[in-house]
């Protein structure tokens, strides 16, 4: 009996050379693609937070006052569909607990700053739904509590529900490079913690420092920023 030599087809080494090195490509260009989508969105959070400090700031240079101090009477006066106003007091009173309720002095704020056209919005908005979204589609807060809010003083934008590779992006992106440790949510412009609750309202005191490990750091973040 003779064997009969099967006719047998199959990739030789070449091709399947040629098939590794194209599914690498493939593959390193969806990294690249998810590594760029996530920096733009931790740029659009830096922006967000820019826009509400220059909205903040061009409303105290134009009126001389601090939006939402003002009362009531005074930004009726200038013809806005304003609902509610400050006590004239020349602070911002929001505490930390109310930066994502927009309770306090708050909603004023933000009224004032819609009503002048510092920035967009329903101008006699009031309540959670008032507050602005970011691009990552956290809340925005302000809050100046007179305890400090993360362990310094002044008025602070927050931003909430923002995950461990966002934050460290925001970070290093207002406060520039990171120590050895990765630690940097406790010192310097931007601050903030991780929790289970979302949104996470900030603190008076400084937060303790977290290495922002986005292995093992899986609780949304909320960053807050001085003006």
């Amino acid at each position: 009996m003779q064997n009969k030599r099967l006719n047998q087809s199959g990739f030789t080494l070449v091709e399947i050379a040629i098939v590794m090195v194209i599914i690498g490509l493939l593959l390193g260009g969806v990294l690249k693609g998810q590594e760029m989508i996530e920096n733009a969105r931790i740029k659009s959070i830096v922006n967000d937070m820019n826009g509400v400090a220059a909205a903040y700031n061009s409303y105290v240079d134009r009126y001389r006052a601090i939006p939402g101090d003002e009362t009531l009477a005074t930004m009726t006066a200038r013809g806005w569909p304003n609902t509610v106003g400050g006590n004239a007091n020349g602070v911002l009173l929001t505490t930390v607990a109310q930066t994502f309720t927009n309770a306090g002095e708050q909603p004023a704020m933000w009224q004032a700053l819609r009503a002048s056209g510092m920035t967009t919005g329903a101008p006699n908005a009031v309540g959670v739904a008032a507050l602005p979204r970011a691009g990552t589609g956290g809340l925005i807060g302000v809050t100046s509590d007179p305890l400090g809010v993360y362990g310094q003083t002044g008025i602070s934008v927050c931003v909430s529900g923002i995950t461990t590779k966002q934050a460290l992006g925001l970070d290093t992106t207002i406060d520039g490079t990171l120590p050895a440790t990765n630690i940097g949510n406790n010192a310097s412009i931007a601050r903030g913690a991780t929790g289970a609750a979302n949104p996470l309202a900030p603190t008076t005191a400084a937060p303790v420092g977290t290495a922002y490990n986005t292995t093992t750091v899986l609780t949304p973040w909320t960053m807050c920023r001085t003006l």
